[in-house]
C-alpha cells in the first residue's frame, strides 16, 4: 500500500470551471491515480486497467499538471501520496466506489436475476383478455420485477412513455423497434348462432350491404376497416352500420345478443367459436397477413428482467388456443347451425 498522510482541507488548485471543462481527460487520469493507489504501483495499476506502466504514468501526470499539484511522491523503490495527494484521494473515493457500483448494479440487472420493473402496455382488449391473465403467473416466478400494464388502443411511443415493452396487434409499420411476432392474429366476421338460424350468415361480401353491421370505431377516431382476401388480394371496405362503438367488447357483446355482425379479432372469439355461441362467416376470405406483436426498442444491453418477460409472455401466449382457422372447427360450427 502507498503511505498516507493525514487529511487536511482540499487546498485551492485553481479554477473549478477549467476542471469542469477538461473533464473528459481528466477522468482518466483520476482512474489511473487511484488504481495506482489501490494497486500499490504503476505496473500493476497498468495490468488492473489493461494498458501499460507508461501509459498509466502519463495519465497521472496529466491529471497533476491540470490541478497544479504533485499528487505522488515517487522513487525508484517506492511511492507515497503527498499531503495534497491524500486529500485528493480521500475526496475523489467515494465518487469512484460510487461510479463502480453503479456499473456493478446495471451489469447485475443485465446479467443477474431478473429484477427491477417494467412497464408494458398493450391494446385494450388484448389486454385485458390475454395479457392481464398471464401476469400472475410471471410474478410468481419472478417476484423480484415490478409490473406496470398500462391499456391504450393508441399505439404508445416506448421512448417518450417510458415504455419497456409493448404488445401490439395488426401489421408493423414502425422499423425503429423490435419486434417479434408472437402467434399470427385472426380477423374472423361473427354472428351468433341464434342470428345464424333465424337469417343465415352472408356468403359473399356484396351479402354485407344487407345485414345489420356493427362497427369499431379506432383510437384515432377512425372506424375500422373490415379487411378479406379474395383471390390471393386484399380487400377492405367500411360497412354502412347504425351502431358503432369504440370498445371492442362492446362489439362482441352486441353480435353475442344477435344485433348483427362484425369482423372481429380471433383471440376475443375463438372460446365462443368453439362453444357454438358464435357462427364464423366466408371463412375462406379470412386475411392471413397480420400479428400479435411483442415489442421492445432495441435488442442491445437487453436487461434480464426485459429478456425473461419476452420470453415467457411468448411461450405463454403460443400455448393459448387463440387461433381458430382449423376448417373442422368451423365446418363444426356450420354444419350446427345448418342441421338445426
Amino acid at each position: 500500500m502507498i503511505a498516507q498522510h493525514s487529511s487536511s482541507p482540499l487546498p485551492n488548485f485553481g479554477n473549478a470551471d477549467m476542471l469542469a471543462t477538461s473533464f473528459a481527460t481528466s477522468y482518466a487520469g483520476v482512474v489511473a491515480f487511484m488504481t495506482v493507489v489501490a494497486e500499490g504501483s504503476f505496473s500493476k495499476a497498468g495490468d488492473r486497467l489493461g494498458i501499460g506502466r507508461s501509459a498509466v504514468s502519463r495519465g497521472v501526470q496529466k491529471l497533476e499538471s491540470q490541478l497544479g499539484a504533485r499528487l505522488l511522491s515517487r522513487t525508484t523503490r517506492s511511492l507515497a501520496l503527498t499531503r495534497e495527494g491524500e486529500i485528493f484521494h480521500a475526496r475523489c473515493h467515494p465518487g469512484i466506489a460510487h461510479i463502480s457500483q453503479a456499473i456493478e448494479d446495471l451489469r447485475d440487472l443485465r446479467d443477474g436475476p431478473p429484477r427491477g420493473s417494467l412497464r408494458i402496455s398493450a391494446p385494450v382488449g388484448f389486454g385485458r383478455r390475454v395479457v392481464a391473465p398471464l401476469l400472475w403467473d410471471f410474478q410468481a416466478r419472478y417476484p423480484d420485477i415490478e409490473l406496470d400494464l398500462l391499456l391504450s388502443d393508441a399505439h404508445a411511443d416506448l421512448i417518450s412513455d417510458r415504455i419497456d415493452i409493448s404488445f401490439r396487434n395488426g401489421r408493423m409499420e414502425d422499423s425503429q423497434i423490435i419486434a417479434k411476432q408472437i402467434v399470427p392474429m385472426q380477423k374472423l366476421l361473427c354472428v351468433s348462432s341464434d342470428y345464424a338460424r333465424a337469417l343465415g350468415t352472408p356468403q359473399s361480401l356484396d351479402d354485407l350491404v344487407h345485414r345489420e353491421c356493427i362497427n369499431l370505431r379506432l383510437a384515432s377516431g377512425r372506424l375500422c376497416e373490415w379487411e378479406f382476401k379474395v383471390q390471393g388480394e386484399v380487400r377492405k371496405l367500411t360497412p354502412v352500420s347504425r351502431v358503432t362503438f369504440n370498445d371492442a367488447e362492446l362489439v362482441l357483446q352486441a353480435v353475442l345478443q344477435g344485433q348483427g355482425i362484425a369482423q372481429m379479432a380471433g383471440y376475443q372469439v375463438c372460446r365462443l367459436l368453439r362453444e357454438g355461441r358464435l357462427v364464423s362467416c366466408m371463412p375462406q376470405y379470412a386475411p392471413d397477413d397480420s400479428g400479435h406483436f411483442i415489442c421492445y426498442p432495441s435488442r442491445q444491453h437487453l436487461p434480464s428482467r426485459v429478456r425473461v418477460f419476452v420470453d415467457h409472455m411468448t411461450a405463454a401466449i403460443r400455448a393459448r388456443e387463440l387461433q381458430c382457422a382449423g376448417e373442422v372447427l368451423i365446418a363444426g360450427a356450420l354444419t350446427t347451425v345448418d342441421s338445426v
